[in-house]
């Protein structure tokens, strides 16, 4: 069923020579099946159809679009078992994890379709003309969002159906009415390849336009180097490393045409655990920790790398039961062996700074391509001297940092690069005991919490999955929930334009029946 062909519209195609395999984490060796990776040849004529599609796909009424994301959910599930086979082979991931994100995955799709349905989103806003206004007249302006273009989407490697394919980032453009390409992840090309089979029945059934979604293959960085410099291509989508966000990044601003880059990137998600917190549920809070930074092998972009707190007896006890809790937990395997090998790096050169002692790490076997779990701590002041130190690591790790007091708490979190998730345990109390704590934390979060763990993204339109930079490049933006389509849409104003040729959201008869802003008040009626 898996070829290793690229899909360029709703064609299949193999013109390279060079090839590649997938790689099963667990068993430690390389997949049966070989991938064709994407020519220039093939890249452009992507972009092409991309191009002409989208003079056509733009038009589509929301209602349409609509139908075609919730098809893209059906044919997703009707793959059944061979795409889930195929996941859990290509990431070493459990098959429950596998089924779960499945299911987010098409809950992705069928809430932007329904965001299409209601119609609001595209934020309509008229103000009507005022001719006998001194003392100049008032022109009539309208305004709506409207979609950017084709997109380049890039594939994560830790979420093989809800960041990748036809994840979050690809439901959202495509909703918003802009053609995708996916640079398809190398680590689990097999699984994209059947999601992308799956999109394009979609569209042929739901009669999209050839070209609304392409899926190219690559081993390296060329494909996507030249996916990003193609003059056709008006914005990306990826979720990965710093250093592969920020490439993208600056080759999108080296453009002739600058174009967006939303990028979600590193993350050590800080947790501030109160006195209170460790005085009355320490043995709880070490306990919910171990399994959050362990959880899913630490492949989270909200895994908690950064445990702060107050120096004394309660941060000892809690240190030292944290340390219990994590060891007793078998390690699970990381998604490739690549993945592993950074972890290993990354763990030892945090391990080597002077200042850090050790507080657990799992030493038992494992097999090849484990993430064995290790917790460190350091005192607030090193902390602060090391930048090495505020470094992530992708895995199963934390590091603890024993502050002095209050005024070193804050001076610590205020240096911290942005990140995508802040948490606070304690008590409503001590929220206001420690405001200026809870302010410092909040300037350098996308999302903060109380009295939880980061790990776990519930989808939904208060979601806030971004943050202040490197978390991403634009704190403004989400790529989790419905307010992800905003990425990919622009405003546009029309000024004293005939009604007949206003686009429909915008006439005064409001054939849509959606909620606009009009001179000043929100109403549904007709102007």
């Amino acid at each position: 069923m898996i070829t290793g062909k690229n899909f360029i519209g709703e064609k299949a195609s193999a013109k390279g020579a060079k090839t590649y395999r997938t790689y099963d984490p667990k068993k430690n060796n390389e997949t049966e099946w070989t991938f064709h990776e994407a020519t220039k040849e093939e890249i452009d004529l992507a972009l092409k159809k991309a191009t002409t599609a989208f003079k056509a796909y733009k038009g589509i009424p929301g209602t349409e679009k609509a139908k075609f994301l919730r098809a893209i959910a059906e044919e997703i599930e009707a793959l059944g078992d061979p795409l889930i086979q195929a996941y859990v082979t290509e990431s070493g991931l459990p098959e429950g994890r596998a089924i779960g994100e499945r299911g987010r995955t098409m809950g992705q799709l069928r809430a932007f379709a329904d965001l299409l349905e209601e119609g609001s989103w595209i934020e309509a806003t008229i103000d009507t003309a005022q001719p006998e206004r001194k003392p100049l007249p008032k022109s009539d302006i309208r305004k709506m969002m409207e979609p950017l273009g084709p997109v380049a989407i890039f594939g994560a490697s830790n979420f093989p159906f809800a960041f990748s394919t036809a994840g979050g980032d690809t439901a959202s453009a495509l909703a918003a009415g802009c053609p995708v390409i996916v640079k398809s992840h190398p680590m689990h090309a097999g699984t994209g390849e059947l999601v992308s089979l799956a999109v394009i029945r979609a569209a042929k059934r739901t009669g999209m336009p050839d070209g609304v979604f392409s899926n190219l293959n690559s081993s390296g960085i060329e494909v996507g180097q030249q996916l990003v410099m193609h003059p056709q291509i008006k914005g990306v989508g990826f979720t990965g490393s710093i250093k592969g966000g920020m490439a993208l990044y600056k080759l999108a601003n080296e453009r002739p045409e600058p174009i967006p880059v939303f990028a979600e990137m590193g993350s050590i998600n800080p947790v501030v655990a109160l006195p209170s917190a460790l005085e009355e549920k320490g043995d709880h809070w070490a306990a919910q920790y171990a399994g959050s930074i362990t959880l899913g092998a630490g492949q989270f972009c909200t895994n908690p790398g950064l445990i702060l707190g107050i120096k004394g007896k309660p941060l000892d006890n809690f240190v030292a039961k944290l340390g219990q809790d994590i060891i007793q937990i078998a390690p699970s395997a990381m998604l490739h062996p690549n993945i592993h090998k950074g972890y290993e790096q990354g763990k030892k050169e945090l391990s080597s700074q002077g200042e850090t002692a050790i507080v657990a790490s799992y030493d038992g076997d494992s097999p090849s391509n484990y993430g064995k779990q290790k917790v460190l701590t350091v005192s607030g002041t090193d902390f602060l001297k090391n930048s090495v130190l505020h470094r992530e690591v992708f895995g199963p790790f934390s590091l603890v940092v024993q502050c002095k007091d209050e005024r070193e708490l804050e001076n610590v979190l205020l240096h911290l690069d942005g990140q995508l998730t802040g948490t606070i345990l304690g008590n409503a109390e001590e929220l206001r005991q420690y405001g200026i704590i809870v302010d410092a934390l909040k300037s350098r979060v996308g999302r903060i919490i109380f009295n939880g763990v980061p790990t776990g993204v519930e989808v939904c339109p208060s979601m806030q999955h971004g943050g202040p930079f490197p978390a991403s490049t634009d704190s403004r933006f989400t790529s989790v929930g419905v307010s992800a389509i905003k990425r990919w849409v622009r405003p546009v104003s029309y000024q004293d334009w005939p009604q007949e040729l206003l686009p429909e959201a915008l006439k005064n008869n409001n054939p849509l029946n959606i909620m606009r802003l009009v001179n000043g008040t929100y109403t549904d009626k007709k102007i």
